[in-house]
């Protein structure tokens, strides 16, 4: 009976793993680094995302594919037998019903049981002090930092070896990257130096991996809080700067802004806005909060206003949209309207025109990834600076009446090819190390060294990192051996030989903002954006 018992518990809890690694991990070699970063855990993923983009009319779906769940180190002890593992036993264990815990045969490498979840934590202290913020030319930045991407081993790779699953599914670096960052101790396995990539994986093998990350810049403009209570804090989001951890973005983000500069944390995101929205963006300070208002979310209870300014003179009468809308991609995170698409509605009102572009009222009735931006694209009158529905891409239309001259694989090659030319690929959620031959024709200057030249920078991440005392090989004297001590830099990181120019601020601001949300006995209101004042003009 107990053993029944404990291998339901085993297969439970590897199905409900495998979902929450689909919806809350992403994969390894993303532009932080080969490995994927824990994005929330515990209650945080039951309750704080549970409002996805179908239930927010431009909430920004993720467009990076899967992503891989980290299970954080346990709270205390009794970790085996909340696991199940207690029906095992431990080594010294003895008596009736009791056994002896499973070695490997002789050479046969153990893995140890995988660690408690910690439900319920979210973000602390020792997050928030990983990096710190600085100002410049009107924008927020963040200081280059080394971080551990965690994950358990996937069922996929069991069987294969660390080279076959770098080579065949992480392909963001190159393997001579991997061996040196083997080399220089980046690597762990259940804890334990990687050495050798050859190494075959198992069952509940926990993979670390620590790599330099780099943020991309957001506006300098505060968060703006609009209402604080015992259940709920309501912020009015500048844009540009996303909701929680994802792509490249940690410390940039609303949840870590709040928590490490108005002292707010273990926040619930009620809804989420696409990075460039801006406007009202509402929080759950408990579990049941967030529940009980994700139980209006579900029964329809919620009305959300939206404000933008779009191109031309939008028509004075109420107008209805109704096209279904199609994901093209959810990787580089592109819609448009299509008969095969998901049905959505969404009701405009036109607010002011000023002889050029118009102030629209957007109701969404239903919740589609970009549904307000693509329903104007197709109306032919897409919001005035929307970097990828108003673009050229999309054939002298611009997509207008759903009218696109190409294949899907042509527009998205065209699009990333434009904002690879703009330094522009994180609007699109994505890097130069996300690009394939698949995606752009004109590849940038590629920043990747020789394998020499890897295991060179190998030996000075060793010396940085403090990982051996004396280098392996004799080396040429490098510039990056001068700065061992500066944890900004880093001997094995490309971003770091990467020279990027700042966008202007006026370059992260979309005209799409989110005025009202209201539900059954609260409605939360933000200031009209400056440029959609019935006098404002464009520059």
């Amino acid at each position: 009976m107990r053993l029944g018992c404990w291998l339901r518990f085993r297969v439970l809890g590897h199905w409900r793993l495998d979902r929450w690694s689909l919806r809350l991990a992403r994969t390894w070699g993303g532009c932080g680094g080969p490995m994927a970063e824990t994005l929330l855990t515990g209650v945080e993923a039951a309750g704080g995302l549970r409002c996805l983009a179908q239930e927010n009319g431009e909430a920004g779906g993720d467009a990076r594919g899967e992503r891989l769940l980290e299970r954080p180190e346990p709270a205390g002890p009794g970790v085996e037998q909340a696991l199940g593992v207690g029906e095992q036993g431990s080594a010294s264990a003895s008596g009736p019903g009791k056994r002896k815990k499973r070695r490997g045969a002789t050479g046969e490498r153990v893995v140890p049981p995988p660690k408690k979840r910690r439900a319920g934590v979210s973000f602390g202290d020792e997050h928030f002090a990983e990096t710190s913020y600085y100002f410049e030319g009107g924008l927020r930045k963040v200081r280059p930092y080394f971080f551990d991407f965690r994950t358990y081993c996937k069922g996929r790779w069991v069987g294969h070896s660390l080279l076959h699953v770098f080579s065949t599914e992480f392909r963001a670096q190159t393997l001579a990257y991997y061996e040196a960052a083997a080399r220089a101790g980046r690597l762990h396995l259940n804890e334990e130096p990687v050495r050798d990539l050859s190494i075959v994986l198992k069952d509940n093998d926990f993979l670390r991996n620590t790599v330099h990350r780099h943020e991309p810049p957001v506006t300098a403009e505060p968060i703006h809080l609009l209402a604080e209570n015992e259940d709920v804090v309501v912020v009015d989001k500048p844009s540009s700067i996303p909701v929680h951890p994802c792509g490249r973005f940690r410390h940039n983000t609303v949840i870590f802004i709040l928590g490490k500069e108005h002292q707010l944390k273990e926040l619930h995101p009620l809804h989420r806005l696409d990075r460039l929205t801006s406007g009202v963006l509402m929080f759950a300070k408990t579990a049941e909060v967030s529940e009980k208002i994700h139980e209006h979310v579900r029964d329809r209870q919620l009305e959300k206003e939206y404000v933008c300014r779009v191109e031309g003179e939008f028509p004075i009468e109420e107008v209805t949209c109704k096209e279904p809308i199609l994901v093209v991609s959810y990787k580089v995170g592109v819609c448009r309207v299509d008969p095969q698409g998901k049905p959505c509605e969404t009701v405009f009102q036109r607010l002011s025109y000023n002889g050029h572009s118009s102030v629209v009222q957007c109701r969404p009735l239903t919740g589609r990834t970009h549904q307000i931006r693509v329903h104007l694209q197709f109306l032919g009158h897409p919001i005035l600076n929307d970097p990828i529905y108003n673009s050229v891409a999309w054939g002298p239309s611009r997509g207008q009446g759903g009218h696109i001259p190409k294949t899907d694989e042509e527009l998205l090659r065209d699009l990333v090819a434009e904002h690879q030319s703009k330094q522009s690929l994180d609007v699109l959620n994505l890097c130069e190390r996300d690009l394939s031959p698949g995606l752009t024709d004109s590849m940038a200057p590629s920043s990747e060294l020789s394998k020499d030249s890897l295991e060179k920078l190998a030996t000075t991440a060793q010396k940085m990192d403090g990982v051996v005392e004396a280098a392996p090989w004799d080396l040429d004297t490098t510039a990056a051996e001068t700065d061992v001590i500066n944890q900004e830099t880093d001997p094995l990181c490309a971003e770091c030989r990467l020279v990027r120019q700042d966008p202007l601020p006026q370059d992260l601001v979309m005209f799409l903002h989110a005025l009202r949300y209201k539900g059954p006995g609260f409605e939360y209101c933000s200031p009209m954006p400056a440029w959609a004042h019935d006098d404002w003009q464009e520059n």
